[in-house]
């Protein structure tokens, strides 16, 4: 069957919505995931030392507040300054194309709309986790 994937939802900064965070949270553990959920209202310094603490596979963040063009590019860069660029970012929330197309250049691996049905999330964590082996 092999190692769990381990993944760690986050809701980074001022965002209070987490409905849909602890929905895909719930879906992955539905999935055989190993799921942290970090709660509302954190910082990137909480965010990266909770996924290097866990080991985890993959770091989803879920950012509706409209700073993802500074909170992802921020913990890109604490991952790379406490050697844990291994973990594979990805996030999902309200992010415009354009600011996509940036956030993937800085190294953020996905970024997933609204909409987006957890089993298309899954499938992709599955994939992306099992080529990082």
């Amino acid at each position: 069957m092999g190692k769990k994937i381990r993944v760690l939802v986050a809701k980074p900064g001022l965002d209070g919505h987490d409905r849909g965070a602890k929905i895909v949270a719930a879906a992955f553990r539905d999935a055989g995931m190993e799921v942290i959920y970090t709660g509302l209202h954190q910082t990137s310094e909480q965010i990266v030392a909770a996924a290097i603490q866990e080991d985890v596979d993959i770091l989803g963040i879920s950012i509706l507040s409209g700073a993802h063009m500074t909170i992802f590019p921020r913990i890109i860069k604490l991952l790379k300054e406490n050697g844990a660029e291994d973990i594979i970012v990805s996030g999902g929330g309200i992010i415009p194309p354009e600011d996509i197309i940036e956030l993937e250049k800085l190294g953020v691996q996905k970024l997933f709309g609204p909409g987006t049905s957890t089993v298309e999330i899954i499938k992709w964590m599955k994939q992306v986790v099992s080529h990082k082996s």
